[in-house]
C-alpha cells in the first residue's frame, strides 16, 4: 500500500515536535509529504538560524510546535509562538528566523493540486 505521508508512524499517536531535533547552528528538516498538491515539512531551528527571503507558488501555513520564530511576510515581521499559526500567501516574499530554538511544521498548498 502506498504511503502518501512518510517518515511518521501510521495509526499511532505521535508528537510532531519529537520527530525533529534542534541541532547547534543548524536548520533541520524532515519531509512528511511532497507532491504537486501539498508539501508538509517539519523544521527545527537553532536560535539565530534563518531561511532568507523567498516566495512560493502556494499558500504556506506555519504552526509553531515549540519555542518562538519570526516570520517576515511582505516585509512585515510576525512573532509566532508555540501553538500559534500563520498563513503566508502565495507569491508574497517571506523569511524565517529563530528568535530562540524552535520547532515548526510547514504546510504548503500548491495551485497545481487543484483542477481548473
Amino acid at each position: 500500500m502506498d504511503k502518501f505521508i512518510r517518515n511518521i508512524d501510521h495509526e499511532s499517536v505521535v508528537r510532531l515536535a519529537e520527530l525533529v531535533s534542534v541541532q547547534s547552528e543548524q536548520v533541520v528538516s524532515k519531509t512528511l509529504a511532497q507532491n504537486k498538491a501539498v508539501s508538509i515539512t517539519l523544521f527545527a531551528f537553532d536560535k539565530g538560524e534563518e531561511i532568507g527571503t523567498h516566495d512560493s507558488t502556494g499558500d504556506a501555513m506555519v504552526t509553531v510546535l515549540e519555542g518562538t520564530g519570526r516570520f517576515t511576510v511582505g516585509g512585515v515581521p510576525h512573532i509566532v509562538k508555540a501553538g500559534e499559526t500563520l498563513v503566508m500567501p502565495a507569491k508574497v516574499p517571506h523569511a524565517v528566523y529563530g528568535e530562540e530554538a524552535f520547532k515548526w511544521v510547514l504546510t504548503v498548498v500548491f495551485p497545481d493540486g487543484f483542477e481548473a
